[in-house]
């Protein structure tokens, strides 16, 4: 009868374990995906600045952020 009283207040804890290491993988992922994200439109930025047109560095911010964004030109939104 002990063992399974142990058993079930180890359950709960091991679950939320996992939880938290799922979440920390996630995090890490968000931030990583944040990162690219800004780092294709810091690139963008600098096309528009070098006086490149706007669809030229558009079509290469869209090749940048293939997969990652929403929108046309990589909305700031990533996708979930």
């Amino acid at each position: 009868m002990k063992r399974w009283i142990a058993l079930a207040c180890l359950l709960p804890a091991m679950t939320l374990a996992q939880a938290q290491k799922k979440d920390e993988g996630h995090v890490k992922q968000d931030v990583a995906t944040h990162r690219t994200i800004a780092a294709a439109h810091e690139a963008a930025a600098k096309c528009l600045e070098s006086g490149k047109p706007e669809k030229e560095c558009h079509t290469q911010l869209t090749k940048d952020c293939k997969n990652l964004a929403i929108g046309k030109v990589c909305g700031m939104r990533h996708r979930h």
